[in-house]
């Protein structure tokens, strides 16, 4: 383990250097690396998470580059997954990165959580939510939900035995009940706030310091700069 590029987590206090030595220790899981995926891919590369796997099916498009900041001009047309590999290495070649460039579906959900020590929901549709909620749940794995949509924002944190998000919303809404991004819209900014809390709550999770956002929805509206906490 490099001290230098880690310094500055080990000084933090209850994190030093078992803490990091757990983060080099530790696998995740990011499902999706698109608006969300992009900032929580960096933060924990850069944070030193040993094993970073990555499952997107998508390749790069022109209209994700306002918010999917993992990806560059150059590489419309290429797999997601790759895009980020490339970035995710350069950035910290410390980080070994698993790629899957597949859907997450009900066929490979479980054996791939069954693999990872924390689970990071970055998806853009409920389907797939409520299926990384339900595997999650069976598994006994942790996840971070995030979801962003215009100005707006939540992320809650799942560990076995708290409130889950099937357990909140009951199932996917009807369709055309809610809009879509391509509807909607995403600020990018706001994305990357959620997608930055999402990897801190990952981080805090695998080392073992502060209070995750258990039981707890934290409701980000970017239009007023307000964050509410909806207790479960």
């Amino acid at each position: 383990m490099n001290k230098s590029r880690y310094d500055r987590n080990i000084l933090i206090e209850g994190f030093g250097r078992e803490g990091q030595q757990k983060l080099q220790n530790s696998k995740v899981l990011v499902i999706g690396a698109g608006g969300l995926g992009s900032p929580v891919l960096y933060y924990l590369a850069a944070a030193g998470v040993g094993t970073l796997g990555i499952i997107d099916s998508d390749v790069v498009d022109i209209s994700n580059l306002q918010r999917q900041i993992l990806h560059h001009s150059t590489e419309i047309g290429m797999p997601k997954i790759i895009s980020a590999k490339e970035k995710l290495e350069a950035l910290n070649p410390d980080v070994h990165i698993v790629t899957y460039k597949e859907r997450f579906t009900q066929n490979n959900a479980a054996v791939l959580v069954r693999q990872y020590d924390f689970i990071v929901d970055c998806c853009d549709n409920y389907e797939t939510k409520f299926l990384i909620n339900d595997i999650c749940v069976a598994e006994q794995k942790p996840y971070s939900h995030g979801a962003v949509l215009a100005m707006r924002g939540e992320v809650m944190t799942y560990i076995p035995g708290s409130a889950h998000y099937r357990k909140i919303f009951g199932g996917p809404p009807a369709e055309k009940t809610l809009p879509t991004s391509a509807q909607a819209g995403i600020l990018g900014a706001v994305a990357g706030i959620v997608g930055s809390i999402q990897a801190t709550e990952t981080i805090k999770y695998l080392v073992g310091i502060g209070d995750l956002i258990i039981n707890r929805i934290l409701i980000i509206d970017g239009n007023t700069m307000a964050f509410h906490i909806l207790k479960l």
